[in-house]
């Protein structure tokens, strides 16, 4: 006889920057929580991408004097992560940013969830069923060591693509292969010396000489560097273009992502080969560390209750059942020739409504991060890990009111 499924009063689908706010934020309400990943880690882009920095976090506008757009949890990993780096906000262009080191994050990321009593986190499974079943959630779990079924009362989808709309064929959208956000490859370098701003220009005109002699490929101009904060480490980022059929690029497809992180490998083993050989101080460089998985920037969304759009972030639109603020202005990497920015009109953040984070036609489920209830071009300003802390407490919270029938939270 099979054994009662376990039952929580809030399950998380995704350990990434919503899916761990989202976790933390229900378990510290009292609701016994289960957080789910398929990694052996948490932290999502942040840490199993190796995107290393978290954007969004700042209003737009305050030179040398950056204000934080959201309390709160994002608070808290702003404040955590400068601790932990040593490193404070930084400006880039007209935007300010925070230098983040993945291995800070996971090592945060631990130390938040093993505080939490009422919080489970359950590593390397993967989500492979949900269905209703009377007032529960039923979600079955797959792992190396067989599969399981649990139940839940809520449930917060912070899968980054929408996973749980899939499996209960509800409404999503997903933009159309050729303008879809493109993918990024990040992976990590020692050896070279002297690294600063300096080089870091030098070198890009280093790999336009190898490209404009035909010993790397056009596909490397979307390569950059930047230093991690930590001695004799440099972080490479590689835009790609989404593969050779950039038509069918499919975020969503094994193969596709397969072929991802092939040619990430590929285009970046021969440019550390080529700078090796001919750059000033890089002839001790080496790739230390490649990412878990390619930096998916868009994919499936859920259709929600409201749909933010590009037209609210331009116009600074608020709303009365806001539970974020969008900093970040909508940044657009259609292609791999590097961001598009597009400011909002009066450079002030627009506000996420709490509709964007519940699904049409659905009690009980909530999203957040980049999958929440948005076009694609508000979706290229909410996607960034500082907002996705601020829309994954907010669900949390939902989820935890839901779950003691405290219609107030939701």
């Amino acid at each position: 006889m099979n054994p009662e499924p376990v039952a929580y009063d809030v399950a998380v689908v995704g350990g990434g920057s919503a899916g761990l706010a989202a976790a933390v934020t229900a378990a510290r309400l009292g609701a016994r929580t289960i957080l789910l990943e398929r990694y052996g880690f948490l932290g999502g882009m942040g840490t199993a991408s190796l995107v290393h920095t978290f954007c969004g976090l700042y209003l737009q506008g305050e030179v040398g004097n950056p204000v934080l757009a959201n309390s709160g949890f994002a608070e808290e990993m702003a404040r955590r992560m400068i601790a932990a780096t040593g490193l404070g906000p930084i400006r880039m262009g007209r935007v300010e940013v925070l230098p983040q080191h993945p291995v800070e994050f996971v090592n945060i990321a631990d130390e938040l969830v093993a505080n939490e009593p009422h919080l489970t986190v359950r590593f390397h499974s993967e989500v492979v069923s949900v269905k209703r079943e009377n007032s529960l959630w039923s979600f079955g779990l797959a792992g190396r060591g067989g599969s399981e079924f649990l139940n839940a009362k809520a449930l917060v989808d912070a899968s980054g693509d929408a996973v749980v709309a899939d499996f209960l064929e509800c409404e999503t959208e997903m933009t159309h292969a050729p303008r879809l956000q493109r993918p990024a490859y990040v992976f990590g370098i020692q050896g070279v010396v002297g690294f600063d701003d300096a080089m870091r220009l030098r070198i890009a005109g280093t790999v336009v000489e190898g490209i404009r002699c035909g010993q790397l490929s056009k596909a490397t101009l979307g390569l950059s560097f930047r230093a991690s904060g930590r001695a004799g480490e440099i972080f490479g980022t590689i835009d790609l273009t989404g593969g050779e059929d950039t038509a069918n690029y499919d975020p969503l497809d094994a193969a596709c992502l397969g072929q991802l992180e092939l040619s990430g490998r590929r285009i970046a083993s021969d440019a550390i080969r080529y700078l090796k050989e001919n750059a000033d101080h890089w002839s001790h460089a080496y790739v230390s560390h490649w990412p878990v998985r390619a930096g998916v920037r868009e994919s499936r969304r859920w259709m929600g209750e409201y749909v933010l759009t590009g037209d609210d972030i331009r116009q600074s639109r608020r709303f009365e059942d806001e539970i974020a603020l969008a900093a970040w202005p909508m940044e657009f990497r259609e292609n791999a020739k590097g961001p598009k920015l597009k400011f909002p009109m009066d450079q002030k953040p627009a506000g996420i409504p709490l509709r964007c984070l519940k699904p049409k036609g659905m009690d009980g489920i909530f999203v957040a991060g980049r999958c929440i209830s948005a076009d694609h071009e508000a979706h290229a300003s909410i996607r960034v890990m500082g907002t996705c802390f601020a829309t994954g407490e907010a669900a949390g919270k939902a989820a935890a009111g839901f779950a003691k029938n405290d219609a107030s939270k939701f």
